[in-house]
């Protein structure tokens, strides 16, 4: 099955091709409207659910989540549709009665607006935490906002001076974990955690309890893009700081399965992540998932592109040049449109699928 035409330019036309293949497979779309936002084509947008049922299998069900972080949905949008259209792959998730809730677009905006945040500049993946309590305290990112965000774009060679300088004195991870960790200050800063619970927190909260609640065991594929080698998918695992939860995960997807508690992942430790829903949503259910991470370009250039957005986020009034070129630098950066790139992060998510599917057909 060739995957390549499953994968969009845009997020009007993902959303249009997601659709299409659910409906051809005779699959209600569940559909969940963000308020008050559209698209920057004017389109709605939503998060959209197929339901791939094969029966009254209440054992278990896997989730497949696209776009958590916007921009990357232009990956994770185009594996969720050719998935759908690969008839081997449905025979099997349908002899094995696994049941497969195809997520689509869990950030619209941020896909939609070629940002990885979502319509609050906040990072999805940072914000699922207690907003009860008080949060998290990232020291680090203090230190370093101002020299991400500069006065102007691109950047005074007098100002990257001073962001090497940092690097030089800390290293490249201690860096990379200060930027990307998840901070909750600098509400126009990177990887913002946000204040409350944002729409889509509050979105795949409820569609774990309509789709998870009961079951037995869970299994979480959540497709990511922009760390590591090109095309590599990492498995980074899904969950608490616990040992047998990890070997969980590695049973299910073998040892490469990374750990971002002991540095073996390419991604830093981070707070917030959305996996922590389902302990508070379905904590009966045997949950085992894992952040599927494919590589597009080196560290540096990904945050450079990162920054340049964030940028051009506090300064709206950029030249319309710059802006597009800001825009472009970031697709780029978090998807790669080349055929060899999609058919081999297509394969990869189709094994790591068909290896939780044969877990979950166990009973």
């Amino acid at each position: 099955m060739n995957p390549i035409p499953h994968f969009s330019a845009t997020y009007a036309e993902a959303r249009r091709k997601f659709v299409a293949a659910a409906r051809a497979r005779s699959l209600t779309v569940e559909t969940h409207l963000l308020p008050d936002r559209v698209g920057i084509e004017g389109e709605p947008l939503a998060t959209d659910v197929a339901l791939l049922s094969p029966g009254d299998a209440a054992n278990g069900i896997l989730l497949l989540t696209s776009a958590t972080h916007g921009v990357e949905g232009h990956c994770g949008s185009g594996v969720q549709i050719a998935l759908l259209h690969d008839e081997q792959f449905v025979r099997t998730a349908t002899d094995a009665r696994v049941p497969i809730a195809f997520v689509h677009a869990v950030n619209p905006f941020g896909f939609s607006h070629g940002r990885r945040v979502n319509e609050d500049n906040v990072d999805l993946n940072r914000n699922f935490r207690d907003f009860n309590l008080p949060p998290p305290v990232n020291p680090g990112y203090a230190e370093v906002h101002a020299l991400l965000i500069p006065p102007t774009w691109p950047p005074a060679p007098e100002h990257e001076a001073k962001n090497a300088a940092y690097i030089a004195a800390h290293g490249v991870r201690a860096y990379q974990t200060a930027v990307t960790g998840g901070q909750y200050t600098f509400a126009d800063g990177l990887f913002y955690g946000g204040a409350k619970p944002t729409w889509s927190n509050r979105t795949v909260r409820a569609l774990l309890r309509r789709h998870v609640t009961g079951r037995k065991r869970l299994g979480w594929i959540d497709v990511h893009t922009g760390l590591g080698p090109r095309a590599h998918g990492e498995k980074i695992f899904a969950g608490r700081n616990d040992a047998a939860e990890l070997a969980r995960a590695r049973r299910w997807w073998g040892a490469e399965v990374t750990s971002i508690y002991d540095e073996s992942s390419s991604s830093a430790e981070l707070t917030g992540l959305m996996f922590n829903a389902t302990y508070d949503e379905c904590p009966a259910v045997e949950c085992v998932g894992i952040g599927l991470e494919f590589g597009t370009l080196p560290l540096p250039a990904m945050l450079q592109a990162l920054r340049a957005d964030h940028w051009l986020h506090v300064h709206p009034e950029a030249p319309p040049e710059l802006a597009a070129a800001i825009r472009k630098q970031m697709r780029d950066a978090f998807y790669i449109d080349a055929d060899d790139w999609k058919q081999q992060v297509y394969a990869q998510t189709r094994d790591a699928a068909l290896a939780a599917i044969a877990r979950l057909s166990e009973g």
